[in-house]
């Protein structure tokens, strides 16, 4: 899956940060979008010195991977034909995948920063810790540390069947049921209520499969299994979706990106899996 980089190795202890080196990578984001060379690259911290005349003082210390360190940069600086502001879901077809990887995690932070520069409690401007990853508000004492949503992505079976959904808007191939768990719920019962708001359909025998960070939404995905409580028709929300079809385990189509969660657990039934 995207976060699957070894043999490289992601650490994101704040209280190892240190000072910038040049072949340390930058990242300039603003507004869901990153500062990429040739919506390809991410800059470096030897090029953003002397391109934008940026400071160490102006970056933010990320994580780490391997040896190679990620800073963010939140000051906007002036686009060329080179270097351009560019979305930061361009990161899902980086290459190295690592460094796609890499990327998406720092657009995650930069979003955090970026939406908490003001205590949501007095108004005050929030200050950075200095001992952990969080944001201090220095009038009222507020702290806020990074915020994942849980989502849950949901295979529902019947037998040697496999219920696919397609949305109305957006990623167009066939996929699994998934939602996010609202407030007071737990995973299993956000995994009911997705099944029966999309489809109309009851479940039972919930059991998890595995996880995957999904920076994209700020999100932490969550997958399970469940097997169909009775048969009975589906009932599709047309809010949403455009179609739910039950697949054969062998005629389970192959379509969709493949570093994502739904596509693995879709490939795990396929194959006897799970």
């Amino acid at each position: 899956m995207f976060q699957d980089i070894a043999p490289k190795v992601f650490d994101n202890h704040y209280e190892q940060r240190r000072a910038p080196r040049a072949d340390d990578y930058v990242v300039i984001y603003n507004d869901r979008q990153v500062v990429m060379y040739q919506a390809r690259a991410l800059p470096k911290f030897q090029e953003v010195t002397v391109k934008w005349q940026l400071r160490p003082s102006q970056m933010t210390y990320l994580f780490q991977i391997d040896q190679t360190a990620f800073y963010l940069v939140a000051a906007k600086v002036a686009p060329d034909t080179d270097y351009q502001y560019t979305n930061a879901r361009a990161f899902r077809n980086f290459s190295p995948t690592w460094l796609g990887y890499a990327g998406a995690t720092a657009a995650h932070l930069g979003w955090w920063y970026e939406t908490n520069q003001f205590c949501g409690r007095c108004g005050h401007a929030m200050v950075p810790d200095q001992q952990e990853r969080a944001m201090d508000c220095p009038q009222c004492g507020q702290k806020i540390y990074p915020r994942i949503s849980p989502v849950v992505v949901v295979g529902v079976t019947s037998g040697d069947k496999i219920l696919l959904t397609k949305y109305l808007t957006g990623y167009q191939p066939y996929t699994l049921i998934s939602g996010f768990v609202e407030i007071g719920e737990t995973l299993e019962d956000a995994v009911r209520r997705e099944v029966h708001e999309e489809v109309g359909l009851d479940i039972r025998n919930i059991h998890y499969y595995g996880s995957q960070p999904w920076a994209f939404s700020e999100s932490l995905l969550m997958g399970f299994f469940a097997e169909l409580d009775q048969p009975e028709a589906i009932q599709l929300e047309h809010d949403e979706l455009a179609q739910a079809k039950w697949f054969d385990r062998n005629d389970t189509p192959d379509e969709g990106a493949k570093f994502i969660l739904a596509w693995e657990m879709r490939q795990a039934f396929r194959h006897a899996q799970a």
